[in-house]
């Protein structure tokens, strides 16, 4: 076999598996990655988009993770101030609710105190009978504490870090499914199969990190054919999205009966997100989707909150995802831990096998650090921790300058709806520029697709951000398949059929 063996080769291109490769390739090693499917098709585009501490782990004593997420908000957010912003959350009290408001107030004091909290406000009180985030929820709610967490455009982060990756020069591999891996004595063989073609490729490394997620178990038993793995707990998460209930900036944290809590986040300026659950999930990963006993219980859970019921009718879209959390043998779906836990495999004179359970958005830049000293310890050491004083791309502006880059863009193109200038800045921030070089009127923007999705962004996804159908397009790219007609994504699809094979780096 010829061509370079080398140093690792990832296998998963969600948040984990991008967040390693870009990590590891940025400190002078050779990287390889390869995604069966397209960037954050799975768990990774599935989340409540939330970059937060997770003020309920307190509960389950889970203070290490907590601490590290508090310390990662304000890190990511200025990393990537385009995708990643402040948002406040609102949690109504009432008297004889499931949990006594000092046990809150000292959840919120421990949250504010964990994280060396720099830019975030700190918690509030509220008196809901004259704040204005009061107006859309039941009157019996005259109390409410309000703190800080970050909002993450979930696949934009995945996307944006192999873009960084590959930049750096790392390949990346989307749509190629590893098909068997197999320890040559001190090096890996690997076998991959292009989705779309049907070609296969054989790579070497020197070490192989099992990044899949959900599948992480299915590569051990499968790809790498190891035993039958039982590592990872599959926990369904669903969400809806309705027509917008509020109109406050603000989101909410709703308690319910059963010691469970959703969020209800606005949502692409129009609608609001509710969600999310927690049940086991059995199947295959990629064929999950929203239940109508989830629907009913999030439709319920938020209408115990607000004055005008949740109603299925209400819903224009849903999404679900399976949460690979390790297996800790809990009794609960919400129960299990949000930790990672990370384990290498192989004896002397192995290729070494580095497995990766669990983990969440918000901690996923230390995960890949921690994954980077076992990578070290393995092979050998080279450069040194560099990522926390990072941007990813087009995050290269202060995390409180967007309405300073939105001025900028529309001053340079001042043909642009603000709308879509401000659109623009929030996918690809400074990048935005060099999507639309030197158009000087809209005509210049092509073909509109449908709302305010013009040809040429459509060319660039398809260039330097591997796109390849209207749903990468439409539903990780960007969320512009909730304006979209059946026809019109019909339109698309056609669109991208006919764009060159194997264009993107």
């Amino acid at each position: 076999m010829s061509g370079p063996v080398y140093d690792i080769f990832v296998i998963g291109g969600g948040i984990n598996g991008c967040g390693i490769a870009r990590d590891a390739v940025g400190r002078g090693y050779s990287v390889a990655l390869a995604e069966m499917n397209d960037f954050a098709s799975g768990t990774s585009s599935g989340a409540t988009k939330l970059i937060h501490g997770g003020l309920r782990y307190l509960e389950h004593y889970e203070f290490r993770l907590v601490r590290e997420s508090l310390m990662e908000r304000e890190v990511l957010w200025a990393m990537a101030p385009h995708i990643i912003w402040p948002m406040r959350f609102v949690l109504p009290y009432h008297k004889g609710g499931i949990r006594p408001a000092w046990l809150i107030r000292l959840g919120l004091f421990l949250y504010d105190h964990l994280g060396g909290r720099k830019l975030l406000p700190p918690t509030s009180t509220l008196d809901m009978r004259s704040d204005p985030s009061a107006k859309p929820l039941k009157s019996m709610f005259t109390k409410a504490f309000e703190y800080s967490d970050g909002w993450v455009d979930d696949a934009r982060m995945v996307v944006l870090n192999a873009r960084d990756a590959a930049d750096r020069g790392a390949a990346i591999l989307s749509r190629t499914k590893v098909v068997s891996a197999r320890r040559e004595g001190a090096v890996w063989s690997i076998e991959t199969e292009d989705a779309m073609t049907g070609e296969k490729r054989a790579f070497r490394s020197r070490m192989l990190i099992n990044a899949a997620g959900p599948w992480v178990d299915h590569v051990l038993s499968g790809a790498i054919g190891a035993q039958k793995a039982h590592n990872v707990r599959l926990v369904q998460g669903s969400h809806i999205i309705v027509r917008k209930k509020f109109d406050d900036p603000r989101a909410f944290f709703f308690q319910n009966p059963d010691n469970r809590i959703i969020f209800a986040i606005p949502y692409e300026q129009d609608f609001t997100l509710i969600g999310t659950t927690d049940r086991d999930y059995h199947g295959d990963p990629k064929d999950v989707k929203i239940s109508p006993d989830e629907i009913n219980y999030l439709c319920s859970a938020a209408s115990e909150y607000f004055k005008e019921p949740v109603r299925r009718e209400d819903i224009v879209w849903t999404y679900s995802a399976v949460r690979p959390l390790f297996d800790d043998g809990a009794s609960k779906a919400q129960e299990a831990t949000r930790d990672y836990v990370l384990k290498v495999e192989g004896g002397e004179g192995q290729a070494p096998l580095l497995n990766v359970f669990g983990g969440k958005l918000t901690t996923y830049r230390r995960l890949g650090e921690h994954a980077l000293e076992k990578i070290g310890a393995a092979i050998g050491v080279k450069g040194k921790p560099w990522t926390a004083k990072s941007s990813l791309p087009g995050g290269d502006f202060p995390a409180k300058g967007y309405e300073a880059e939105v001025g900028s863009l529309k001053s340079r193109y001042p043909f642009l709806a603000i709308a879509l200038a401000r659109r623009l800045v929030r996918r690809y921030g400074t990048l935005a520029g060099k999507l639309l070089g030197d158009i000087s009127s809209i005509e210049g923007l092509g073909r509109n697709f449908g709302s305010d999705l013009y040809e040429v962004e459509v060319r660039y996804l398809v260039a330097e951000e591997w796109a390849r159908t209207a749903a990468d397009i439409l539903w990780r790219r960007s969320k512009k398949g909730l304006y979209l007609s059946a026809q019109e994504v019909l339109a698309l699809d056609e669109y991208l059929a006919g764009q060159t094979a194997g264009v993107g780096a």
